[in-house]
């Protein structure tokens, strides 16, 4: 294929070699290449400035990440063939990890697939893209998933912030077999009803099945706080693994009224509700001098972007002192965070530092990763953002 040539910066290209996918418009060189000569969605030729070929990438003049690597061979762009073949590999690994087609199919930069995310709900495929190169091949990845999986039903759920940031229009579209408008999830054994109508995301985040799934373990015969429950998935699990009561906290009447319908899914009795405010509401609970012996605190992402890092550190502070106190003696807290931008160490130093300020000695029992149907490529760290503690609080020991 014959590709237009997108040039780097001097020394712009060694993010790239140590295994980076991703190209900066202040990386590119500007005067030999100018963006504005790209058309968004393009695919290119990636060149050093030495004019040694780096590969070939999606080109977006209009956005920050303005070049995604496709292939290291300049002879290679991203073809129906090699999409399908990429979808083909992704799926290959997941069939192999789970024994039921509950799983992320495709996670973008870690399946070689940049800009696409698809999440597989049994006979139910959820498509996001959220780039304008994927955009042009959206009738290809609807047949490569219709090949691939035969599902019954396949939504592109197309409202994701990212787009605006491409310049892609938003919207939600069923573009294969009978509408539908709950999603049916299965996770560690326990069953879902997910709205697809104003749910978040594709309706569910299997990136925290595995920590979930321990968090059973600590469960049976305990009082269960799962606060930014959503729809309950760690408190409905809890309540299924023989805890003796829970409560979810969300915000959103919605998400509540989703905790209520998954309870009675499961035929539970034992699953309660707080709408309001998260900080708000473990303020209220400790005022009231509520306790329990599990406090899970699994919040959305408290650091979006770098500028917000002190701020965001402050809040999962206070998170933690929040769910500290609220724990009886010995009591566990599962603590997570999806802020790609708070490292493991810091949540754990973060957690550390909130124990000694109310007094507490913490014991971290296990730490927690992303599912693997969300594979970390190690030269790109924004593929690594999940991560949880287990952490055991004793009000006095030494």
């Amino acid at each position: 294929m014959n590709f237009p040539v997108l040039y780097l910066r001097k020394g712009a290209e060694r993010r790239l070699r140590a295994g980076h996918l991703w190209v900066y418009s202040n990386e590119v060189d500007t005067r030999r290449s100018p963006l504005a000569g790209f058309e968004a969605g393009t695919q290119a030729e990636l060149k050093a400035s030495n004019e040694k070929s780096l590969g070939t990438v999606f080109v977006n003049p209009h956005a920050l990440i303005c070049g995604r690597l496709i292939s290291r061979d300049s002879s290679h762009g991203m073809t129906p063939k090699r999409l399908s073949q990429r979808l083909e590999a992704a799926l290959a690994l997941r069939d192999r990890l789970f024994d039921k087609p509950f799983y992320r199919w495709v996670f973008g930069d870690s399946d070689g697939l940049s800009g696409l995310v698809i999440d597989r709900f049994d006979d139910t495929v959820v498509v996001q893209i959220s780039t304008a190169g994927m955009e042009l091949l959206k009738d290809t990845i609807v047949r490569s998933v219709q090949r691939l999986a035969h599902p019954k039903a396949i939504i592109l759920k197309n409202d994701g912030k990212m787009r605006k940031v491409e310049g892609l229009d938003v919207y939600v579209e069923q573009v294969h077999g009978a509408e539908i408008s709950l999603l049916e999830v299965e996770e560690n054994g326990v069953r879902f009803e997910v709205p697809l109508e104003g749910g978040q995301k594709t309706g569910w985040f299997y990136d925290h099945r595995m920590n979930r799934q321990r968090l059973q373990a600590y469960a049976p015969g305990k009082r269960v706080l799962d606060v930014f429950s959503y729809v309950g998935g760690w408190g409905i699990q809890a309540a299924c693994a023989g805890a003796s009561q829970v409560t979810c906290v969300d915000s959103s009447s919605a998400a509540i009224d989703s905790v209520h319908h998954n309870a009675r899914l499961n035929g539970l009795e034992n699953v309660e509700t707080l709408e309001g405010d998260a900080f708000e509401a473990l303020k209220a609970l400790c005022e009231e001098k509520e306790k329990y012996d599990v406090v899970v605190l699994d919040p959305p992402a408290l650091i979006p972007r770098r500028r917000d890092q002190k701020a965001g550190e402050q809040a999962y502070a206070r998170l933690n002192q929040l769910g500290l106190r609220l724990l009886e003696r010995d009591g566990i807290l599962v603590s997570a965070s999806c802020s790609m931008h708070l490292s493991q160490d810091k949540l754990t130093d973060i957690i550390r530092s909130s124990g000694r300020k109310i007094d507490r000695f913490v014991q971290l029992l296990e730490q927690g990763h992303q599912a693997p149907d969300h594979p970390v490529i190690p030269g790109i760290p924004e593929t690594d953002y999940i991560k949880s503690c287990f952490v055991r609080s004793l009000t006095s020991f030494f």
